[in-house]
């Protein structure tokens, strides 16, 4: 019997056991399905034509009325101006990053960045001391060397005519009449006429209608300021004069810094030929430049062996500054982007992905191969320090924080989407902004708009489908492309900028030149349409240019290119979707 009753016992809590598991079971199961479908739900749904529409359930574009698609949610868990590149496109880009660390300065010095210019205390400005006109200009162009009593013009003037006259009348009265004599040569001589041509003008009793103007000093024709034929009054300048025995070096110093130098300091300068040169501090600029927050350090330079010439860049290295070594953060120039007013790096916030961020630094001297970061970055923070444009380029695509983009772009969702929407498609055809434009000049604009007229040619074979065509453009816009002066760029900032774009220029256009299909080229011509929007961005071209977008192109991720029109003619699908895309950007004059 109690056998009996222990088997009823165990059946019962057998069968409480199996009860259990069916309705706890169930339930998380349930739960599981719940959570599942909570999952499905957060699903966004976008249009292939018009990315920036994001909606939270399946619908129609409110824009064009294609039915929208499932929209890539790799971005989960980003911050808003973060975003994320996949491995393939970091390996394919070259995309580099450096841990952030303290510079070593024992050994190098400070540098200092700095530029050869002329000696404003030895120019002079040439003259005319009487009114007249050019009859003949014997220096027609700058660069020319002159020495002083050298002939530069020959003006017939109407007064100097009459006071001729009136000395040689005088001179017959000067027995009677020494005061009036005395005056007429004293004029004369106010007009910068020596005494051998006023007692030529006296013996020979004859007026010259032509008078020569004569160099009052040595010098280079820096500029010349008239030209043959021409009135001038007297007292208006001809030439500017410039003496290159002696030239200024000058370098930017920021504000809190200032303190580390002083007048008379020791400092080796270094050239572009690598000649260096040991000279001394001789004047400190005593007023802050407001705009790049910098001081002038001014160091006299000899140059009587005329090696050094104005506009070259220069490095100057001083020692024996005691800098908080511990406390210096330096990273390589090549992490940098300069626009107008900003220094921006991007950083890598995620150990384990490659997701990135903008951020904006402030700068400080440069130290050997490296800048100082007084703002922005810590010691541990992981850097892009290779292919810094290309990340640059990524997060302007996904409309994030970029070099030119202070603010990123916003994803509407849902009802706002239609609401929002005509102020969404202004905002995108709005013009660049040309305060974020590094200025250049206009010779250096003017050769790279040859290389975005070779550009577009390239454009116009990729839309036509032509493969020989667009090789023969391709090796034409690298050949303009070698022929842009970097000696026009006036600071190492500029030229830093520029040597990054033209590295990635050059390597997509060559990989054009040798595509042997269309399909292949029009891959390569992403990259360097890339970069040549950013170069145009930030150099300019004297030229209104349209930067247009098709979001299909590049396995349905977007691609951009450059247009002289409006008007959208697609270089990336030809005549099979020819007007697909829409403008992006107008980068104004």
């Amino acid at each position: 019997m109690k056998n009996k009753n222990i088997a009823i016992y165990l059946g019962i809590l057998a069968f409480g056991l199996l009860l259990g598991y069916f309705f706890f079971g169930n339930s998380s199961d349930k739960t599981t399905h719940n959570h599942n479908e909570v999952s499905t739900k957060s699903q966004m749904w976008t249009c292939s034509m018009h990315p920036q529409i994001m909606k939270s359930e399946p619908g129609d574009c409110p824009i064009c009325g294609m039915d929208l698609i499932p929209a890539e949610n790799s971005s989960d868990g980003l911050m808003a101006d973060q975003f994320k590149l996949t491995e393939n496109a970091m390996a394919l880009a070259n995309i580099q990053t450096s841990i952030v660390g303290n510079a070593k300065v024992e050994d190098n010095g400070t540098l200092l960045s700095g530029k050869i210019v002329e000696n404003e205390e030895e120019n002079a400005i040439q003259v005319s001391y009487f009114s007249g006109r050019i009859e003949r200009l014997n220096i027609n162009s700058t660069g020319v060397k002159v020495n002083k009593g050298q002939l530069l013009a020959t003006i017939y003037s109407p007064e100097l005519f009459a006071a001729q006259q009136e000395l040689i009348t005088a001179s017959s009265l000067k027995e009677t009449q020494p005061t009036l004599y005395k005056a007429v040569r004293n004029k004369l001589k106010l007009w910068k006429l020596s005494e051998t041509q006023i007692n030529q003008i006296e013996t020979s009793g004859k007026v010259k209608e032509n008078f020569p103007v004569y160099a009052t000093v040595t010098g280079t024709v820096s500029e010349k300021l008239v030209a043959e034929g021409a009135s001038v009054k007297q007292g208006q300048p001809l030439f500017k004069i410039a003496n290159f025995n002696t030239l200024w070096a000058n370098f930017d110093v920021y504000e809190n810094q200032i303190g580390l130098f002083k007048k008379g300091q020791e400092i080796s300068i270094t050239t572009n030929t690598n000649k260096v040169i040991n000279a001394k501090v001789d004047f400190i600029d005593p007023v802050l430049d407001t705009k790049t927050r910098t001081v002038k350090l001014r160091v006299v330079l000899n140059n009587r062996n005329n090696l050094l010439k104005p506009g070259m860049f220069v490095e100057g290295k001083i020692k024996g500054i005691n800098f908080d070594k511990g406390a210096i953060i330096s990273i390589p120039a090549s992490a940098i982007l300069w626009t107008g007013k900003r220094s921006v790096v991007y950083v890598k916030t995620n150990d384990n992905a490659p997701v990135f961020e903008m951020r904006e630094i402030t700068l400080g001297n440069r130290i050997g191969d490296n800048y100082e970061v007084l703002k922005g970055l810590k010691n541990e923070d992981e850097i892009v320090t290779n292919g810094t444009f290309t990340v640059d380029a990524a997060a302007q695509l996904q409309g994030k924080k970029s070099m030119m983009n202070k603010k990123g772009g916003e994803v509407m969702t849902g009802h706002e989407n239609h609401l929002g929407m005509a102020k969404n498609t202004s905002s995108i055809t709005n013009s660049f902004n040309k305060n974020e434009r590094i200025e250049v000049s206009e010779d250096f604009q003017n050769q790279l708009k040859t290389v975005f007229n070779e550009y577009i040619k390239l454009k116009d074979a990729l839309v036509k489908e032509e493969t020989n065509k667009s090789i023969s453009a391709s090796k034409k816009l690298l050949e303009k492309l070698s022929k842009v002066d970097m000696k026009l760029l006036k600071d190492n900032e500029t030229h830093t900028n520029w040597m990054s774009l033209v590295k990635e220029i050059k390597i997509s256009t060559t990989s054009i030149s040798k595509a042997s299909n269309i399909e292949e080229q029009r891959s390569h011509f992403k990259n360097l349409s890339l970069n040549l929007i950013k170069a145009i961005q930030i150099f300019g071209i004297n030229t209104k240019v349209f930067v247009e977008f098709c979001p299909m192109a590049n396995s349905n991720k977007g691609a951009y290119w450059l247009s002289k029109e409006e008007k959208v003619i697609n270089p990336y699908y030809g005549d099979k979707m020819l007007t697909c895309g829409e403008v992006k950007q107008v980068i104004e004059q």
